[in-house]
C-alpha cells in the first residue's frame, strides 16, 4: 500500500531539570497532538538517550519515541539492536529508529572516537544497519562484513513491532540520501552539514532549490518502494508572527541567505498560523514531506495550533 502522505509533527527535546519534569514535558507533547518524541544522540548538555526514551514511554500512552538520531560510531550495532528491540518492547510498539553516519565533529573531538572520512562512516553505518534489521528477525543470525562480524547470535528480545520498529534515516548528501532511500522506511531530508559543525555551507544546504536535487536523488534510489516511503524533515526555526517579511528580513542575515529564499525554505516556518498551514500543504506537494519536526520546548509550544490544524490530515 502506498504511504498515504497525511501530516504527523515530532518534537526533538534533550533534556529537563529532573524525571518529573522530563515525563511531564512528554505527556504535553502527547496532549498537543504530536505523533513522536524524539531525542538527538550528541555528549553535550542532554540526556542520555536510552533511558529518557524509557522513561517518556512510561509516562505516556500513545506517544511514539525514538532518537534523531543514534549516531552509529557510538555503539556496536549489536548493543544497539538489543537497546532499541528492549525499548519497542517496554513501550508496547511505539519504537522509531533513527540512526546515521555521524556528522558532529565536537562529539568526536572531545570523546577521543576517531571521526572517519565520510564515506567510511557511511560504510560502516550500511553494514551496522544489516546488523540491526538480522538481529530483529527471527532465529540466530550470522553476518560478515568489513567492519562487523555476526557469528549465529539470535538477537533478545525481538521487537514488538515487526519486522523491526520504522527505521529512519536522515542526511543532506547523495549517499546517505540513497541508502535512506532503499533500507529505510522514513527519510529524512535534511541540511549536509559536510564541515561537521552548523555553518553557512549548511544553512544554504537548507533552501528550496537544493531540496529540490535531494528528492530527485531519493526518488532514483528509491524506485518502486518511493511511493511507500514516508518523508521528514527537521524544522530549524519556527517564528509565528503577522509581520511575515519583518520576520524574513530580520531572521535571513542568520541563514546567510536572502529573506525570499528562507521564506521557501522547508526547513522554516515564518508568518501566521494560517500563512505556515498554506505553506505546509503546498510543501507537500512539492516534495511529499508529511512527517514534520520541530525542535525545543519554545517551538513545540508555539507550533502546537498549527499541529491542531494539520495532523492527520
Amino acid at each position: 500500500m502506498p504511504h498515504p502522505r497525511r501530516f504527523r509533527f515530532g518534537i526533538q527535546l534533550s533534556s529537563a531539570p529532573s524525571g518529573t519534569d522530563w515525563t511531564a514535558l512528554a505527556r504535553e507533547a502527547e496532549d498537543l497532538g504530536y505523533s513522536t518524541l524524539f531525542m538527538p544522540d550528541h555528549f553535550g548538555e542532554q540526556l542520555a538517550p536510552v533511558p529518557a526514551l524509557a522513561a517518556a514511554a512510561a509516562a505516556t500512552r500513545t506517544l511514539r519515541i525514538g532518537p534523531l538520531v543514534l549516531d552509529n560510531d557510538y555503539k556496536h550495532p549489536v548493543v544497539t539492536a538489543k537497546e532499541m528491540a528492549t525499548l519497542d518492547v517496554l513501550s508496547g510498539g511505539r519504537l522509531e529508529l533513527g540512526i546515521g553516519a555521524g556528522w558532529m565533529a565536537t562529539d568526536y573531538e572531545s570523546s577521543g572516537i576517531p571521526m572517519d572520512p565520510a564515506g567510511e562512516r557511511v560504510d560502516r553505518l550500511e553494514e551496522g544497519l544489516a546488523v540491526i534489521k538480522g538481529l530483529f528477525a527471527p532465529g540466530p543470525f550470522s553476518y560478515e562484513g568489513k567492519h562487523y562480524r555476526i557469528s549465529g547470535l539470535d538477537g533478545l528480545p525481538k521487537p514488538v513491532q515487526q519486522p523491526g520498529p520504522p527505521v529512519l534515516i536522515g542526511g543532506g548528501g547523495p549517499r546517505v540520501l540513497a541508502l535512506a532511500a532503499r533500507e529505510a522506511d522514513i527519510v529524512g531530508v535534511n541540511p549536509a552539514v559536510r564541515s561537521g559543525r552548523v555553518d553557512a555551507d549548511a544553512s544554504r544546504d537548507a533552501m528550496a532549490g537544493v531540496t529540490d536535487r535531494k528528492l530527485g536523488w531519493v526518488r532514483d534510489a528509491a524506485g518502486d518502494r518511493y511511493d511507500d516511503l514516508e518523508l521528514n524533515m527537521l524544522i530549524f526555526l519556527v517564528a509565528i508572527s503577522e509581520d511575515r517579511d519583518g520576520t524574513r528580513e530580520t531572521m535571513a542575515p542568520l541563514f546567510a541567505t536572502t529573506p525570499e529564499e528562507l521564506g521557501q525554505s522547508p526547513h522554516v516556518w515564518l508568518g501566521s498560523v494560517e500563512q505556515i498551514v498554506e505553506d505546509l500543504i503546498a510543501r507537500r506537494e512539492r516534495w511529499d514531506v508529511s512527517y514534520l519536526v520541530v525542535q525545543g520546548l519554545d517551538s513545540m509550544r508555539s507550533a502546537a495550533p498549527i499541529v491542531a490544524r494539520l495532523a492527520g490530515t
